[in-house]
């Protein structure tokens, strides 16, 4: 018998659901590039409900109980005394998702005596201490792919919200306001404006091209140049430094993992870079940005604008500067959690658990760590090191 200790964020404030706006999902057949779907023996649970609250178990209670593993959810993971630290001992598998992230510190997984995998239920497996995984041989996988085009259209949604100003002219109508000057003062129209993301993997590509029908001119760093078909259909052009990028975009979105070499890639002196007015978009990794640094280029104007779903810690205390300073659309990490996405990235943990427990190798595209190195998506996407310094601060949240 294996114990798992699942984390996953607090219920919602009025209860868990009953019903739910929409009666189904779409049925997808595969992922653009042909990448298969989630593909688990079976699911226990129906498609667009609730999955990453603590009630909705990812829908793994009836599969694990009924061969026999103990499964433990709670929200509780940060602070002295919480359920995760109590539990982790004798856990052999912890899952956790990048919205109410288990921070995996080297500390914790040396406490984990019986430690064996960690799983992210989601992609981004940065609130791991990699280098401490590897080091102690703990395998850590994701569900690769699964909320890649949830988080890119809400990359979509974030810029067209930030360059329209609409925001604040939607706080107008719920003030009772017709204040149709200081709604548009800030206003401007995307078509014409260069775009650009930082790394083009399966979120970035997917934004380019969901941008691309409002005529903009699009960009990308990415140390793994596109194909020259891609290049040309949309109209690409590659830049190799960030500097290079940021001097002749209006609007930067970031698309990349955290790890050790893109940490605080934001910061004053890139910042400095921008065009002055660029908007910047963070649905991948709070920490890819110096906090102070990009609420100081919102204060003094260099920036026109940010908007992302990634703090850090998550969650974050309540006197984040994020949360205070002018023209922001920040959001808790949702991009990547919808109905829709949960249903994927339930299977797809379902699918990991089901391959670990009955000795099948795990697909290399959600291998992380294996073996006590970078592995499959891993190795392609991370560097060694650890990303989870600072993370303790999680705590404030509640404190």
């Amino acid at each position: 018998m294996a114990k798992i200790v699942c984390v996953l964020y607090d219920d919602p404030v009025t209860g868990y659901p009953k019903t739910y706006a929409r009666d189904d999902l779409p049925v997808l057949e595969r992922y653009p590039d042909g990448q298969t779907l989630p593909t688990p023996h079976g699911i226990d649970f129906r498609p667009g409900t609730l999955l990453g609250s603590v009630s909705g178990e990812l829908g793994l209670r009836k599969y694990l109980e009924s061969n026999g593993h103990e499964l433990v959810v709670t929200s509780s993971k940060d602070g002295t005394g919480s359920v995760l630290d109590r539990e982790l001992e004798d856990a052999e598998i912890v899952i956790s998702q990048p919205f109410w992230p288990a921070y995996m510190t080297a500390e914790r997984i040396r406490r984990a005596k019986k430690l064996k995998m960690i799983v992210t239920a989601g992609i981004g497996s940065d609130h791991t201490d990699l280098q401490a995984a590897m080091d102690h041989g703990v395998t850590v996988a994701e569900v690769t792919y699964c909320n890649s085009n949830s988080v890119a259209e809400h990359v979509a949604m974030m810029t067209l919200s930030l360059v329209r100003n609409y925001l604040p002219s939607h706080q107008w109508v719920l003030k009772g306001g017709w204040n149709i000057a200081d709604c548009v003062a800030r206003s401007y129209d995307l078509e014409g404006m260069h775009v650009g993301t930082v790394a083009a993997g399966r979120i970035g590509l997917r934004v380019l091209r969901l941008l691309n029908p409002f005529d903009v001119k699009l960009h990308y760093l990415d140390r793994y140049r596109l194909p020259e078909t891609v290049e040309r259909e949309l109209n690409l052009t590659h830049h190799t430094s960030l500097d290079s990028l940021t001097r002749v975009c209006d609007v930067v979105t970031l698309n990349c993992p955290l790890h050790p070499e893109t940490e605080h890639m934001i910061n004053a002196k890139s910042l400095a870079n921008f065009k002055r007015g660029a908007y910047l978009i963070n649905t991948a990794r709070g920490k890819l940005c110096d906090r102070d640094a990009v609420a100081a280029a919102l204060e003094s104007g260099q920036l026109a604008g940010y908007a992302g779903d990634v703090w850090f810690p998550q969650p974050t205390p309540a006197d984040h500067p994020w949360r205070h300073m002018p023209h922001h659309g920040m959001t808790p990490h949702i991009s990547g959690t919808s109905l829709s996405a949960q249903a994927r990235y339930a299977a797809g943990t379902r699918e990991i658990l089901e391959c670990y427990f009955e000795g099948r190798p795990i697909r290399e595209e959600y291998l992380i760590v294996q073996g006590g190195r970078l592995a499959g998506v891993g190795a392609h996407s991370y560097s060694a090191g650890n990303a989870t310094s600072g993370s303790e601060e999680a705590a404030r949240f509640k404190g």
